[in-house]
Order: C-alpha cells, then sequence, then structure tokens
C-alpha cells in the first residue's frame, strides 16, 4: 500500500492579532465564548490563516492514509505495549513537548489543554472524580508522536477519527479527500455497514488509527477501573462524526447510547475549555496523583 508522507508546512503558525474578548453564549446550556483565543469560531475549518491552510493539508495526508488494513495493522502492532513503562503522571509530563498540528484552535504544550479540561470538569461535576480524571487522561496518546513511541506522523496520531471499513460519510471534516483513499472505491468498505452490521456495537468497529484508540488499550488492558464511559470517552472523543453530526449512530448498541450522553457532556469541556490561561500544575497536581492512585496501578506499559 502506498503511503503518503509528505510533511506540514513548517511556517504554520496561528495568527494571534486582534485578539479580543467575547460575550459568552449558550450552547446546549453549556456558557462557552463565541470565538476561540484566535478570534474565530471553535473548530472552524473554513476561516483562511496559515495554520488553517496546515490543518487542511493534514487532512488531505489522513483520509488517503488511514484505511481498512492500515488501521488494523497498527491495532495489532501498538497492542502489544511494548514501547515503554511508567506512571501516568509521567505521561502527562512527556506532553510538554507536543503540539497537535490537527487542532485549528490553539497550539499550546497538550499538558495545558488536558489540566484547562479536567478543572472546568471538576468544578462543575465536583462529585464525578472519574470523569474528572478522564478528563486529564483523554489525550495522553498523544505520546505516539514521540521517539521513543515510533515517532509516528501527526496523520497518524491527532486529528478526527472515523470508522474505517465501511462507507466514510460525510460530516467527517475535509470529507473530500476520501477520494484518494484506496478504500473509498472497494465495494467490500465502501456501503454504509462495510464489514459491519446494525446495532454490532462501536467495540466491534475499527476506528482510524490515532491517539484515542491507543490509549484506550493502554487503559484496558492495564485493568483500569474507570467505569464503561470513562473508556468510552477516551476513545471516541475525537469521533465528531457520531457526536456533533450524528452519523454512524446505526452502528451504536445500547451500551453505547448511554455511554454517548457522558461523551456529550465531556465534549463540552474538552472543546470550549481551551483557553491562553495557563493552570498551575503543581496547585492541582496531588489531586489528580490521588485520582490515579485510585483507578490505575502506578506503573503502566505502553
Amino acid at each position: 500500500m502506498t503511503i503518503l508522507i509528505e510533511q506540514l508546512p513548517v511556517e504554520i503558525q496561528a495568527d494571534e492579532t486582534n485578539i479580543h474578548q467575547k460575550e459568552l453564549v449558550l450552547v446546549d446550556g453549556f456558557a462557552v465564548p463565541q470565538t476561540n483565543a484566535f478570534g474565530h469560531n471553535f473548530r472552524d475549518y473554513t476561516v483562511e490563516s496559515a495554520r488553517q491552510q496546515g490543518v487542511e493539508f493534514f487532512y488531505k495526508i489522513n483520509h488517503f492514509n488511514q484505511t481498512y488494513d492500515y488501521v488494523s495493522k497498527m491495532r495489532v502492532d501498538y497492542a502489544k505495549l511494548d514501547k515503554a513503562e511508567m506512571s501516568i503522571w509521567e505521561c502527562c509530563e512527556l506532553l510538554n513537548d507536543v503540539v497537535d498540528d490537527s487542532d485549528p484552535d490553539l497550539d499550546e504544550p497538550q499538558i495545558q489543554h488536558l489540566l484547562q479540561s479536567a478543572e472546568a470538569i471538576r468544578k462543575d461535576y465536583p462529585n464525578e472524580d472519574w470523569l474528572h480524571l478522564t478528563a486529564l487522561i483523554h489525550d495522553l496518546g498523544k505520546v505516539l508522536l514521540l521517539p521513543s513511541f515510533g515517532e509516528l506522523p501527526q496523520w497518524a496520531v491527532v486529528g478526527d477519527t472515523f470508522p474505517v471499513g465501511c462507507a466514510f460519510h460525510d460530516s467527517i471534516v475535509h470529507s473530500k479527500y476520501f477520494k484518494e483513499n484506496p478504500d473509498y472505491n472497494n465495494p467490500a468498505y465502501n456501503s454504509k455497514f462495510g464489514v459491519y452490521s446494525e446495532g454490532c456495537g462501536l467495540d466491534k468497529v475499527l476506528m482510524s488509527w490515532g491517539h484515542d484508540d491507543y490509549m484506550y488499550l493502554v487503559a484496558k488492558e492495564n485493568g483500569t477501573t474507570l467505569p464503561s464511559a470513562g473508556l468510552f470517552i477516551i476513545r471516541y472523543h475525537s469521533f465528531y462524526a457520531l457526536h456533533k453530526s450524528g452519523a454512524y449512530k446505526e452502528l451504536m448498541n445500547e451500551e453505547d447510547k448511554e455511554n454517548l450522553k457522558w461523551l456529550h457532556i465531556f465534549n463540552k469541556y474538552d472543546l470550549y475549555s481551551k483557553s491562553k490561561v495557563q493552570v498551575n500544575v503543581e496547585e492541582v497536581k496531588p489531586y489528580y496523583m490521588s485520582l490515579i492512585e485510585k483507578y490505575f496501578p502506578a506503573k503502566l506499559k505502553w
């Protein structure tokens, strides 16, 4: 299989000029700013900027390479969990060196996004400590970008996720680029259900390979005691075609439908908590260390 390995333009930088405060509005009852820190709407893939051009280029490569065969191979390779052995917090600290090229909203170090999400949820849902921890760890799979984890290209780690093995839905961001994907014209994979069946459950569905599925594998195989909803959030938080547009619901089972309610709650914090105002890491660390100890072993295989 041919793999497109073009690199993202190195000059991509966010345009931070004319940043100004915007009045808060309600989205499903959640108070959010009308625009993000860069003065445009959250997850706006149409505004013209150097960073947006890079994001579109990212999805062009991503949509070409994420095939059923590629995902199957990556899932087998990384399910071995033979890349490292470390604690959850050690992994959080590794994310200081990671920036997500697919994100049109911020180019801050990832650890700040994790803490911003977790702290926002902690404030509104003080009794759901599993949800606080889920927010902290949901993006830890982005360590796949680092050399010790294979230094995978950005298109194989970040960005919106989607099922492979069935037709690509038009609601997926920059879906026009799927026409170059080898599976696009493959009759085994390009029908509504493809290799799946109605109501089969999302756990039976192969998702495009990236940090979501990797962190799910790490958490599950290391025996986390997070509830089913926590694992669901980790695995599908980038599956915007489902939880934003309602695509692929025909593949869900009853457990998926219950867990999706929690993902809808989480998604608002994952998206709208992004800010240039940084969290004091040392101040909140003791609380999150206590949650890690409650729900995870001291050391995990990665």
